[in-house]
């Protein structure tokens, strides 16, 4: 008899565990996401740098970059306090990386702020500077907010959050609500001397909005 050849093996070798395509990652967790705020945060100065290179500042330069940069720190502080409501209406928990670099440019706007008018107004005379400051109630209340930022900004890194501890830190961090109506205070006296209003209005229109966000969702809790 012929010998049958063998038939083949019926079972199949096992398929390949399909691959899982890398999940995206969100753009604002990005590593890079943080050095584009840098840049970002720092055009502002670049601007008012390149105009008084450029003459570009307008008859009074002094006045222009002292009340500039002064603008910008308002608008810095106002833009951190926007980040909470933010990413709570957009569920967007990411927001919150970049709480610390925008509070950070608030202190650092204002403080230049506050270096240009010792420089450019008061030649860092500091004898003409402090009587300044104890006799115009606007500079005091600017004042008052710079020395508030400080400790804030101090302790915006995480072994000072370690060091206080977690509770003690976050009620210290709650003096950047009396320093933002100090601050609109400071912005609407100094502005109230040529009876300009309208742009204090404003900022003091976004101020209430963001506080007022506040208080409604306390409440609601």
């Amino acid at each position: 008899m012929s010998a049958t050849p063998s038939s083949p093996s019926t079972t199949a070798a096992p398929a390949a565990p399909a691959r899982r395509a890398p999940a995206r990652r969100h753009p604002l967790l990005h590593p890079a996401a943080k050095a584009v705020l840098f840049v970002l945060c720092l055009l502002p100065l670049s601007w008012y740098v390149f105009g008084a290179f450029a003459d570009r500042l307008g008859a009074n330069p002094a006045e222009t970059l002292i009340r500039g940069l002064g603008d910008w720190a308002l608008r810095f502080l106002w833009i951190t306090l926007a980040v909470t409501p933010l990413r709570t209406w957009t569920n967007q928990p990411a927001l919150a990386r970049f709480r610390r670099m925008l509070g950070l440019f608030t202190f650092f706007y204002a403080s230049l702020h506050l270096l240009a008018y010792g420089w450019l107004d008061k030649s860092l005379d500091l004898p003409d500077i402090l009587r300044d400051i104890a006799k115009r109630p606007f500079i005091l209340m600017g004042f008052t907010a710079w020395l508030l930022l400080l400790p804030l900004a101090a302790t915006s890194f995480n072994r000072a959050i370690k060091a206080l501890g977690a509770p003690r830190w976050q009620l210290l961090h709650k003096l950047v609500y009396a320093i933002a109506v100090i601050g609109l205070m400071h912005f609407i006296w100094m502005r109230a001397g040529k009876n300009n209003f309208a742009e204090p209005a404003v900022y003091g229109a976004i101020l209430a909005a963001l506080l007022g966000w506040r208080v409604w969702r306390r409440l609601r809790r």
